[in-house]
């Protein structure tokens, strides 16, 4: 579910992944699975996060946000938390991603989960690592896409089967 989108990590960068994100976290152009049980939105904020520019075209960003799930889902409606990850570019431009999220209801329960975007493209995956009280032993899993992301925010619609 989560999810970094690139933010400003460089003029380039941001603007590739950007763009990404509009055109076929492919969903957008792809209609949603009918076997989605789950679907909801991401906000969140982000940073600090830290490019390491190895020239060539070369780099890689430790990524971190603050995020909030929004769902008419009430398993998944309001969790806050954090996401740290690591992006890679290639000098071809493609970027790949992956890291994981713990975020908890306002019961206290936690909800970890892992998530990875593959290289050059615009949807990403992710499922349940683990939890405490209602979400322990969940085994959710879905699809992320990137919709709207700048330096300091991002916003992320998600699904999956949440079972």
């Amino acid at each position: 579910m989560t999810h970094f989108p690139p933010g400003k990590l460089s003029t380039r960068l941001g603007r590739a992944i950007g763009w990404a994100a509009i055109l076929p976290f492919g969903i957008l152009c792809t209609p949603q699975s009918w076997a989605d049980t789950c679907t909801g939105y991401e906000v969140a904020t982000l940073g600090p996060n830290e490019t390491t520019d190895f020239g060539h075209g070369l780099k890689h960003t430790r990524l971190k946000s603050q995020p909030v799930l929004l769902s008419d889902n009430p398993l998944y409606n309001l969790l806050v938390g954090e996401c740290v990850g690591a992006m890679l570019q290639t000098p071809d431009g493609k970027t790949q991603s992956a890291g994981y999220c713990v975020r908890h209801d306002k019961a206290g329960d936690s909800l970890s989960t892992a998530w990875s975007q593959a290289p050059g493209a615009d949807k990403g995956e992710w499922h349940a690592t683990g939890g405490t009280g209602k979400y322990a032993g969940r085994q959710d899993s879905g699809w992320w896409q990137v919709l709207h992301a700048d330096a300091k925010v991002y916003v992320s619609k998600w699904g999956g089967d949440c079972r």
